[in-house]
This record gives structure tokens, sequence and C-alpha cells, in this order.
């Protein structure tokens, strides 16, 4: 496992956009895997304005998201499918044949599940994932205690995440919502994972996911164990480390 640790966040971020942007240009049909929130918002934008600077083809490149809410319509601001469409993929051109999102409703969430692995293998699976990590250790939507072996699934969401969600969707305590997420085995199926962390809210939960114990009371520790990873850091998230 690679650790790499840049002086400032805008380091980061440009060293985060370069892992995108250089995975396409190595390979032309290469299938990558994102991750929203506040660690990717900025890496996305550079991306996007490196492409504008220096345009290349991404007519075979397939984007995907780690995870997908379910039981909100795509129109939520909050979605992945959303954020991703609006932070890369119109940006880049990319068409909607190559971006790749489960539904958000399904009378078969199972099925889905199903539908969007098939999918990816059929493009020969995912060369890189840029993976973020949750305040508890959570990767996608896996929650502590979600078994390693445990396949594509819709799984619960991060407790605050969730009051958030229907804080500004207005959805009652009563309505379900969930994540579907790559599960635990198809990410660490990924050719490449880059971790991503910055801050210092993050510095704790990266220390414990890389230095501590393999355990399902931290999914990302899982990590220590793929055979190509990388975890980028800013100085903020990696000072329990150095």
């Amino acid at each position: 496992m690679k650790i790499t640790v840049m002086k400032t966040e805008h380091d980061f971020d440009i060293a985060a956009a370069w892992r995108i942007i250089g995975q396409m240009l190595e390979k032309p049909s290469a299938v990558i895997g994102l991750s929203t929130g506040q660690t990717t918002k900025n890496m996305h934008r550079i991306v996007s304005d490196i492409y504008k600077e220096y345009p290349f083809d991404t007519s075979k490149v397939t984007i995907f998201n780690v995870d997908e809410l379910t039981n909100l319509d795509r129109s939520y601001p909050g979605s992945c499918y959303t954020m991703i469409y609006e932070q890369i993929i119109r940006n880049l051109g990319i068409s909607d044949e190559n971006f790749l999102m489960p539904p958000t409703f399904s009378d078969d969430f199972d099925v889905e599940c199903t539908k969007f692995e098939n999918a990816l293998q059929e493009r020969g699976g995912a060369d890189l994932q840029m993976l973020g990590i949750g305040w508890n250790g959570h990767i996608g939507i896996n929650q502590p205690g979600t078994p390693f072996e445990r396949h594509t699934w819709v799984s619960p969401m991060d407790p605050i995440f969730e009051e958030k969600v229907r804080r500004e969707t207005k959805v009652p305590d009563d309505y379900p919502l969930g994540g579907l997420t790559r599960g635990i085995v198809d990410i660490m199926q990924t050719r490449k994972i880059v971790l991503i962390a910055k801050g210092e809210s993050k510095a704790e939960i990266i220390e414990k996911a890389v230095r501590g114990p393999v355990t399902t009371d931290i999914p990302a520790s899982v990590i220590q164990l793929h055979p190509n990873c990388e975890v980028l850091l800013d100085v903020a998230a990696a000072s329990r480390l150095i």
C-alpha cells in the first residue's frame, strides 16, 4: 500500500484529479469509479478544467459512482447521479451510454444490483476506484459491521448523513431510504484503488484504516489487503501517520 501526502488541500485536489485524468489517458476505454461528497467536489472541477484546456478522446471511457441513494428522485441535488453528471459527465462529453448508474427507484433492488455489476463486468470490470472514506470508516455505503464478502446491495445510510438528507428533502422518518452500494468484495476486485481523504476530521479514521487491524468494524481497513492501492491524503488527514 502506497501512502502519498500532499502539502496543501489544493495540491491534494490536483493530485487526485490527475489520478483520474491519468487513467483515462493510459487506457482510453477505462472503466472508472468515482465518489461524491466534499472530498471530491474540487478534484472533479479540476478534472473538468484540465479537459477544457487540453481536450482528449473520452468516447470510450466509462464512468460510474460507487453508490447511489435509493427512493429519491435523481433530480434531488444530492443524488449521486446528478452530482457526477454535473461535475464530470457533461463537462467531459461522456455519453449517457457510458455513464453507468443504478436506478433510484425499483420494485426489486436485488435485481438492479446484479444488473449494475453485470454491466461493469461486460466492460471488463473497474480499472480505477476513487474511494472516499466516511467518518466511521465506511466505504461506499458499506457501514461498520458489513461483511467483507458482501456483494453489491442496498445498505442503511450513515445516520448523520441520513438525517441531513431527510431534512433537505423533507422525507418523513417512516419513509425508507437507503444506499445502493458496490459491495466490499466488488470494490476490492477493482484493479487499482485510490483511497482519498483530506482535512483534520479524517485523521483519526485514516490512522485506524491504514495502521489498525483489518476489521469489519472499520470497513476501509480492508484496503490493506488490496494489491494495488494508494492512500492519497493532505497533511491534515495524514497528521496521525506522520
